[in-house]
């Protein structure tokens, strides 16, 4: 089993769409937390709205986390969802999306953006099955 922490700057957009689409397509052979740099106050409307479209609700259990050397101890793979601006976590195995950030966006490019991660998810978690290790 692989834990992988998804980290942007805010922790609360890329970070939590690509947290709860992994575990929802893990489906518990893995494990998955997120984190952010800088963490806000709350998910973006909009997040919660483009995932609770598919069946996912983070609208009760989600707080935006501030990345600690806690959950970076706890995890196999970090995986960054920003830009530039995203820490880079030595000592790792260390993969990086690069996603557009949701926070401004409207509902429809939000939902595109959920999509192409899907698609990150479904390949990363692919690999995590046939690899039957983290790194």
């Amino acid at each position: 089993m692989s834990k992988v922490l998804f980290v942007c700057v805010g922790n609360q957009g890329r970070s939590v769409i690509a947290e709860r689409l992994f575990r929802r397509a893990a489906a518990g052979r893995h494990e998955a937390r997120s984190a952010g740099s800088n963490p806000g106050a709350a998910v973006h409307a909009q997040v919660l709205a483009a995932l609770a479209e598919i069946g996912i609700d983070v609208s009760d259990d989600h707080v935006p986390r501030k990345l600690d050397d806690e959950v970076v101890e706890w995890a196999d793979v970090i995986v960054a969802t920003c830009d530039d601006s995203c820490p880079v976590i030595p000592d790792k195995r260390y993969v990086s999306w690069q996603l557009p950030d949701p926070k401004q966006e409207p509902l429809e490019r939000v939902r595109e953006i959920r999509d192409e991660v899907a698609q990150l998810v479904d390949q990363l978690v692919a690999e995590l099955d046939q690899s039957g290790v983290a790194a």
